[in-house]
C-alpha cells in the first residue's frame, strides 16, 4: 500500500512544539504517514527571504494533504496574508471550524457542539480593490460574491450535515444592508437549501446570530456563512468551548486540504514547555476523518477528551500546571 505524504509546516512561535506533539501522536496511532518538513512564515523568511518559498508549495502540491501550526505575517505594507495566499493558491473555498465542550475546560457553556462553515476566498478577504488615497485620508475595498461561490460553499455545508447526520443548517448574512453581496449570498442559499427536505434549515442576521449565540447556543448545528462574518462568529464560538486553544480549523478545495491550529503563534511562551497543542491535534483529527480513518480520528478525540477530563496533567490555560510534553505523554499513554 502506498504511504500517504503529509506535508508539515511547523510555523512560528509555538508551532513547532506543538506540531511536533501531533506528529508523535499520529507516529503512535500508525497510520502509515510519511511526514515531509516545510518551511513558511518567519522561519522561512530567516531561512531563504521569502514567507512562502516555492519548495513549500511545490510539497504542497504534490501531498495534497498539510498539517500546520500557526503563522506569523510581519506587520506592514509588502506582507499578505500567508493563510490568505494558501487558501487562493489551492482554491480551498471551504473553512471548516467545528467546536465542542470538553469536560474539565474552563468554558461557560456544555454540550456545545458546532460546525461554522466558512466561505474562504471571496467577500472582503478577496483582497480586491485595496486602494489608500495620496493624502492618507480614504481608504476603499472591494467586496465580490459570485453565484458560483456561494452555491459551492453552501451545498458544502449541506453535504456535510447530511453525512453526519447534522439536523439544522443557519445561513448567515446581512442582506437586510448588504443588499447586494449578502443579498445573493441569501438569494442563492436559500435555493440550494431547498434541494436538501431532509435538512432543516433558517437564515440569521449576522447580528443576531452572534447575540443568540451567547445567549442560547444549543439552538445552532451547522452555521454557514461569508468570509469576514465567518471569520469573526468562529472565534465567537471558540470562546465557547474555552477559547482559540480548543479549536481546530480545516482549509478544503478540490483536491486539497489544509489542516491547522487556529490560534496565533503567541512568541511570548515559545520554548518554554508551556503550550496546549489540543487545536493542531483536533485539527489531526480532521484531517483522519478527511482521510478517511475515521476509527483513529475517534481514537485520538477520546484520547484527548479523556486527558483533558482527569485534568492531571493538562496546561495552564485548561486549568493545569503542566507543559505541552506532560499534556502530550497523558496522550499517549492512553493510546
Amino acid at each position: 500500500m502506498t504511504q500517504q505524504r503529509i506535508t508539515i509546516i511547523p510555523g512560528d512561535g509555538i508551532g513547532p512544539s506543538i506540531v511536533e506533539s501531533a506528529v508523535q501522536i499520529l507516529t503512535k496511532l500508525d497510520c502509515g504517514f510519511e511526514f515531509e518538513y516545510a518551511d513558511a512564515g518567519l522561519a522561512a523568511l530567516e531561512k531563504t527571504g521569502e514567507l512562502l518559498p516555492a519548495a513549500t508549495l511545490e510539497s504542497i502540491k504534490k501531498n495534497k494533504v498539510v498539517l500546520k501550526g500557526p503563522l506569523t505575517t510581519p506587520v506592514g505594507e509588502g506582507f499578505t496574508s500567508i493563510n490568505v495566499t494558501l487558501r487562493k493558491q489551492f482554491s480551498l473555498y471551504a473553512n471548516l471550524r467545528p467546536v465542542i465542550s470538553f469536560k474539565g475546560t474552563q468554558s461557560r457553556y456544555e454540550d456545545i457542539d458546532i460546525i461554522t462553515i466558512r466561505e474562504n476566498t471571496q467577500g472582503m478577504y478577496s483582497g480586491l480593490g485595496q486602494t489608500l488615497s495620496d493624502d492618507g485620508e480614504t481608504a476603499q475595498a472591494t467586496s465580490q460574491i459570485t453565484q458560483q461561490g456561494v452555491k459551492a460553499i453552501v451545498t458544502f455545508a449541506f453535504e456535510l450535515a447530511r453525512k453526519e447526520g447534522r439536523k439544522k443548517v443557519t445561513m448567515v448574512h446581512k442582506a437586510n444592508i448588504l443588499k447586494s453581496t449578502s443579498g445573493l449570498f441569501l438569494k442563492v442559499a436559500k435555493e440550494i437549501a431547498a434541494q436538501y427536505p431532509d435538512i432543516e434549515s433558517n437564515d440569521m442576521i449576522v447580528d443576531n446570530t452572534c447575540m443568540q449565540l451567547v445567549m442560547n447556543p444549543a439552538q445552532f448545528d451547522v452555521i454557514v456563512t461569508t468570509n469576514l462574518f465567518g471569520d469573526i462568529i468562529s472565534d465567537l464560538c471558540a470562546g465557547l468551548v474555552g477559547g482559540l486553544g480548543m479549536a481546530p480549523g480545516a482549509n478544503i478545495g478540490q483536491d486539497c486540504a489544509i489542516f491547522e491550529a487556529v490560534h496565533g503563534s503567541a512568541p511570548d511562551i515559545a520554548g518554554k514547555n508551556l503550550a496546549n497543542p489540543t487545536s493542531v491535534l483536533l485539527a489531526s483529527v480532521q484531517m483522519l476523518e478527511h482521510l478517511s480513518m475515521k476509527n483513529k480520528a475517534d481514537k485520538l478525540r477520546f484520547a484527548i477528551r479523556d486527558a483533558i477530563a482527569a485534568g492531571d496533567r493538562t496546561t495552564r490555560d485548561l486549568g493545569g500546571e503542566s507543559g505541552t510534553s506532560e499534556f502530550t505523554q497523558a496522550i499517549l499513554e492512553r493510546l
